[in-house]
């Protein structure tokens, strides 16, 4: 207590000298109508703009869940896309029984199923993603993986409520891959250096392609529909020798900054992967 009353008695000098400043504006605001306008004028300023700065934080941490939302929406209306593009694809006018028949690709029979990532790795030889999805949401194993920009890669475990995905950006995929102009495939695959670029094999010295040109799915594995965006031809060499180009892709998707991804669910997956099972048997 006593050092409180020093103090006060030390700076009573300082707080006089600003009570009075503050009963001064006080009077000069009140009786002064110029003064009081501008006061009021400024005063308003500064609340709106606390306003606007208290709105923008608001938004800010409610980003994550309009996020979400977001990409639920636009998967059931790319859902939707896909249905209204088979049926007008495969819709026959003239029918023995004057009803409506659809002869609908068996490869283009598949709905997307929306998925957040919860956890991502992008530094390591062997990459893996985590999705919030599981078995109990349709997602099962060898399920291509998609996102706005491109392929992602292909699903490798499920559990009830959590799937792991292997994505490009790991040695142990190779996803088939095909020039978008020449129709040329190749198997695409990951060295482990560079997030953002991945390497193309297998292109034998007489194929013609350029820098720039895109890379797209071929849809021969059954987990990704033909023409899903895979990258662009950042570079390319020959090797004295060689008969096959040494080819740097740059891949479509930013691994860095991924937050959601579509799985494609392919209707007639298990018949296709059970008639191919034979196949082998025999």
């Amino acid at each position: 207590m006593r050092n409180l009353i020093n103090f006060l008695i030390q700076y009573s000098v300082l707080f006089l000298f600003l009570l009075l400043e503050i009963i001064s504006f006080s009077l000069i605001v009140n009786y002064q109508d110029y003064q009081k306008s501008v006061f009021l004028t400024s005063s308003n300023s500064v609340v709106s703009g606390l306003y606007k700065v208290s709105n923008s934080v608001v938004e800010f941490f409610n980003l994550r869940t309009a996020n979400d939302n977001l990409s639920e929406e636009n998967t059931a209306l790319k859902n939707q896309i896909i249905d209204l593009q088979n049926q007008m694809a495969a819709l026959q006018p003239k029918v023995k029984d004057d009803s409506l028949n659809f002869k609908v690709p068996p490869q283009a029979e598949y709905q997307l199923i929306s998925a957040k990532v919860i956890n991502n790795s992008t530094n390591k030889l062997l990459n893996y993603i985590t999705i919030n999805k599981g078995s109990r949401d349709g997602i099962r194993v060898d399920m291509g993986v998609i996102n706005d920009e491109g392929a992602v890669g292909i699903v490798k475990n499920v559990s009830d409520k959590y799937a792991v995905i292997i994505p490009v950006l790991n040695q142990k995929t190779e996803l088939s891959c095909k020039f978008k102009k020449s129709n040329y495939t190749g198997p695409l695959s990951w060295d482990g250096f560079d997030y953002r670029f991945a390497q193309l094999n297998d292109i034998a010295r007489h194929v013609e392609f350029s820098l720039g040109d895109t890379l797209v799915t071929t849809g021969f594995a059954g987990s990704f529909p033909e023409g899903v965006p895979v990258g662009t031809i950042e570079n390319f060499k020959m090797r004295e020798g060689e008969q096959y180009y040494d080819i740097k892709v740059k891949l479509a998707v930013n691994f860095r900054t991924l937050s959601h991804v579509k799985i494609i669910n392919y209707l007639n997956f298990e018949e296709l992967r059970d008639l191919e099972k034979k196949a082998e048997e025999q």
